[in-house]
């Protein structure tokens, strides 16, 4: 989706209080992977300080990820209800079994394609929106920019010496994504 659409797009789905449109709403606005955000954990989330610890356990480069979340994310989870008895923000159930679980990694896109008939796009290509609106309409660094999407650097050389993951950088650049997303609407709590 051009990232020019993405506001009056996500708007839209952050009013729908059903799971999978909150937990689109989260990843659209912390620019993770859907894996990411439907085995999120309560246990990762420190809401006082808004930030989200990823396990490295959970990421593509086996790399804990730190997110820093927007006032707009923040408010995303703490409409959510906590299911008794889970661990996950995003909760599912097993069909076979009726056994508690992560949401399905399917939710996100049936919701996206068959509920709103989006056909053509995937929750993956949200991340692809983000960067290009902070590439082309942002004064963010690439490096930062990078981060925020949890990349690798491609020049070995320069992963070498970066030690650092611009957490404070990163704050600055999701707080600017997220009035982006919701720049005329406030999310419905």
């Amino acid at each position: 989706m051009p990232y020019a659409q993405v506001p009056a797009s996500i708007q839209g789905i952050a009013m729908n209080p059903v799971l999978s449109a909150r937990a689109l709403t989260l990843c659209v606005l912390t620019a993770t992977r859907t894996t990411e955000t439907i085995e999120a954990k309560w246990d990762e989330f420190d809401l006082e300080n808004q930030l989200w610890i990823i396990p490295k356990e959970r990421m593509k480069r086996s790399i804990e990820h730190r997110v820093p979340l927007s006032d707009q994310a923040i408010a995303v989870l703490r409409s959510i209800t906590r299911a008794e008895g889970s661990p996950w923000v995003f909760t599912g159930q097993s069909r076979k079994t009726s056994e508690i679980q992560p949401l399905s990694n399917m939710a996100m896109l049936n919701y996206l394609q068959k509920t709103l008939g989006h056909k053509s796009l995937t929750v993956h290509g949200f991340r692809s929106s983000f960067r290009d609106w902070a590439g082309e309409t942002s004064s963010h660094s690439r490096e930062v920019i990078e981060h925020a999407l949890a990349h690798s650097l491609a020049d070995q050389t320069e992963a070498a010496y970066q030690r650092g993951d611009y957490l404070e950088k990163r704050r600055a650049l999701m707080a600017d994504w997220g009035q982006f997303v919701f720049e005329k609407a406030k999310f419905p709590a």
